[in-house]
């Protein structure tokens, strides 16, 4: 995803004071976009090859969270708050959150709770220097898993933390473990497009 910071907000303020993540939620559809430490930051729209293997995982999380009312499974680069005073808000393709989670929700626009899982799919323009940025605020807020898609090599990579990762390929079924205790599903499955 290629970035651009904006410096000045759309939103007309009287001072140079770092953006809410209240004030970006009432800003209404700029496009994609995260906030980093109260500033806004844009991301180029996804491919469809993106989106589909972002479908794909949202879909079977989405059914076997369901089908066991775990929780919550949001696709659509979700907002998270990983940082407040100056905001930082991230934007997940997929991310499971737990019913015992969602009890405490406070916020109305974005998720003021760690996910318990959240997953990355790669753009040709992601650099794993900002993803690992992205990780590290992902865990310092208490998520427990973050599954990385790796399109161009069609490998999942599983973080339970910057240093602790697992690396999946198309060959491989991808395990919940303790996340989502008996989940499991093939890699290529994940990848496929039809």
């Amino acid at each position: 995803m290629a970035v651009q910071t904006l410096t000045t907000s759309p939103v007309t303020r009287e001072k140079a004071t770092p953006l809410t993540g209240e004030e970006l939620n009432k800003i209404g559809d700029i496009g994609r976009t995260e906030l980093v430490k109260g500033e806004i930051v844009y991301m180029s729209p996804t491919g469809y090859p993106h989106g589909d293997i972002e479908s794909n995982f949202s879909l079977v999380l989405k059914s076997f969270v369901r089908e066991r009312k775990l929780g919550r499974v949001f696709g659509g680069e979700v907002g998270i708050y990983t940082h407040r005073n100056p905001d930082t808000v991230r934007a997940a393709d997929v991310a499971y959150v737990s019913r015992e989670r969602m009890a405490q929700v406070k916020s109305l626009s974005y998720l003021d709770v760690a996910p318990e899982l959240v997953v990355e799919v790669m753009s040709p323009d992601d650099t794993w220097g900002n993803l690992m940025d992205k990780l590290d605020e992902y865990f310092a807020i208490g998520v427990k898993a973050v599954w990385v898609a790796d399109p161009r090599t069609r490998q999942v990579y599983v973080y339970r933390s910057v240093t602790d990762v697992k690396r999946f390929t198309e060959h491989d079924m991808l395990p919940g473990d303790d996340v989502l205790p008996g989940f499991s599903v093939s890699v290529a499955e994940l990848f496929a497009t039809e």
